[in-house]
């Protein structure tokens, strides 16, 4: 599916009464995701190891 068809259909499942703020964020929300996927898929996402060790520091703290 191309960005475009993503948008046409992210747009479309929205409520008939939506109003422009809702449209950008969720246009904006989409984006994001579809950006960490594709770093994911290309590699530059953190190890599950290195964050679940991080994790840990966070709730011993």
């Amino acid at each position: 599916m191309t960005i475009k068809e993503q948008a046409i259909k992210t747009i479309t499942d929205l409520p008939d009464d939506v109003d422009w703020e809702v449209v950008k964020d969720r246009i904006n929300f989409v984006s994001a995701i579809r950006k960490g996927l594709d770093e994911l898929d290309s590699g530059k996402g953190i190890p599950v190891e290195e964050i679940e060790k991080e994790f840990q520091t966070w709730i011993s703290e």
